[in-house]
């Protein structure tokens, strides 16, 4: 019995070692540091978090530990509100020792206990040479006196210089494939595009390079590794824009399939899908290029709505999010834009679809609204010498309840369109119909009631349409072929 009992205190006292053991610990100790406060920090996209706080001693030693494991990435130390050292944790490897002096960090760094950081020291002192070699023909390339031709000589040792870095780092990832560092190195790689081929009518095929390059875009870098969301540039969604927006046309249906390629290449872990498609969703919630906005809508009803995101996203951003979407897809490019039935100044029943012209501008101002006050003699100017030449009308919505105000509005800027007070509606409010959460708001609709455009500034409505036109008389031929 006693026996019994001494193993079962055995595999207690194991137990309950394995539980309390850390599951990072990380030390340091920095000759030159004493009797201070230091903080452990890490990048995540754009921003930087401290994780972290230790108390150095008088011999410089300090450490930092957790019972949760740390997120893989570069971090840095914070003394005095200043970074002053960066280092990588990895997924694999977060006990590790680090001694150095505060004179020179990275020249008289020790590590012990961990390849990567080893390795990414390393790296740090090579560049730190390769770039004091490189100094002189730097200041020659520089030198706006000179003219290119005496350069070249100096251009051609900078660029030998730089074939030592990129042949060392080919190395140093061929070495140690598995490592952090490796991943690192690899991301900031150029893919080597190969020759076209040719077609069987003997002409290269010029689409191939393009269809090539986004297959293999991400072959160097990898969108499953946390870590690269913790780097001090925020390349991982550097990458995925670059992806986005130079390799696709900037038309919604042609994004999301683009998009829907790369998202499984996330999923290895629950970090990296999460940012990745929280992040490209936002891309696109107020996007520069008109219509992109459906791809917002588009990632909320794929991933959020369907509850893919429910394992970090909470009910109330969730309800928010949400009500983005709804209130983006009421008024999406294509869409047909719903009827509008309300009261003019004469206190007539006026709708929306009482307009049989070619398009129908939707304004919605407010009469006190500055910028509306800015707008609308532009929009007066284009109505004035367009409305016969694109055939279009405008059926402007006040937003203010006070009929007084909508009728000196009109006085005022002599506009000679139909006007109507919103709040008097025989359909609803507006707001329930069309994304105009700000004033003034302009849609576009043609004679089918379709959107075809939306937001646009008055004093480019003009440019609009006469490209809106001439793109649509080169697809008409296409149509009849």
């Amino acid at each position: 019995m006693r026996f019994l009992l001494f193993t079962f205190l055995v595999v207690f006292s194991f137990t309950s070692f394995a539980q309390t053991s850390p599951a990072y610990d990380l030390k340091f100790k920095i000759h030159g540091w004493k009797d201070t406060t230091v903080y452990l920090g890490h990048y995540l996209g754009e921003l930087t978090y401290l994780k972290d706080t230790a108390k150095v001693n008088s011999k410089g030693e300090f450490h930092f530990d957790g019972k949760k494991a740390l997120g893989p990435g570069q971090y840095f130390l914070v003394l005095n509100k200043v970074k002053v050292l960066e280092f990588l944790v990895s997924q694999n490897s977060q006990k590790f020792t680090m001694e150095t002096k505060a004179d020179d960090f990275i020249k008289n760094m020790k590590v012990t206990g961990d390849l990567d950081n080893t390795l990414f020291f390393q790296n740090m002192m090579y560049n730190a040479e390769r770039h004091k070699e490189a100094e002189p023909f730097i200041s020659i390339l520089k030198d706006s006196t000179l003219e290119e031709d005496k350069k070249k000589p100096a251009r051609e040792a900078f660029a030998k210089i730089n074939e030592k870095v990129m042949a060392y780092q080919k190395e140093m990832i061929a070495k140690n494939p598995e490592t952090l560092v490796a991943a690192i190195l690899k991301a900031n790689q150029p893919i080597e595009l190969p020759d076209p081929p040719k077609l069987p009518n003997g002409k290269i095929d010029s689409t191939f390079q393009l269809r090539w390059y986004r297959q293999h875009f991400f072959d160097n870098f990898d969108l499953g590794n946390e870590a690269m969301l913790r780097m001090p540039r925020p390349i991982y969604m550097e990458k995925v824009n670059e992806y986005l927006d130079k390799l696709y046309a900037p038309d919604p249906d042609t994004l999301i399939k683009a998009i829907e390629k790369i998202v499984p290449l996330s999923k290895k872990t629950q970090e990296t899908y999460k940012f990745l498609t929280w992040n490209v969703m936002l891309k696109y919630q107020q996007p520069e290029i008109m219509g992109l906005d459906a791809i917002y809508v588009a990632m909320f009803d794929k991933y959020y709505a369907s509850g893919e995101m429910n394992f970090w996203m909470n009910d109330k951003l969730k309800k928010t999010v949400q009500d983005v979407a709804d209130r983006l897809r009421k008024s999406l490019i294509g869409k047909t834009g719903p009827n509008l039935i309300m009261q003019d100044s004469d206190l007539k029943r006026r709708e929306l679809y009482d307009f049989r012209n070619k398009y129908t501008v939707l304004f919605i101002f407010d009469p006190d609204c500055g910028h509306c006050r800015q707008e609308t003699p532009k929009l007066v100017d284009f109505y004035t010498k367009n409305k016969t030449k694109f055939d279009v009308a405008v059926f402007a919505v006040s937003t203010d309840t006070s009929m007084a105000k909508m009728k000196k509005f009109i006085k005022e800027f002599n506009t000679q369109w139909t006007t109507v007070n919103g709040p008097r509606t025989y359909t609803g409010p507006y707001q329930d119909y069309y994304d105009a959460q700000t004033t003034p708001s302009l849609f576009i609709l043609d004679n089918k009631r379709k959107i075809i455009a939306k937001k646009i500034p008055a004093d480019k409505l003009e440019d609009f349409f006469t490209r809106y036109e001439k793109f649509n008389k080169v697809k008409e031929p296409l149509k009849t072929q």
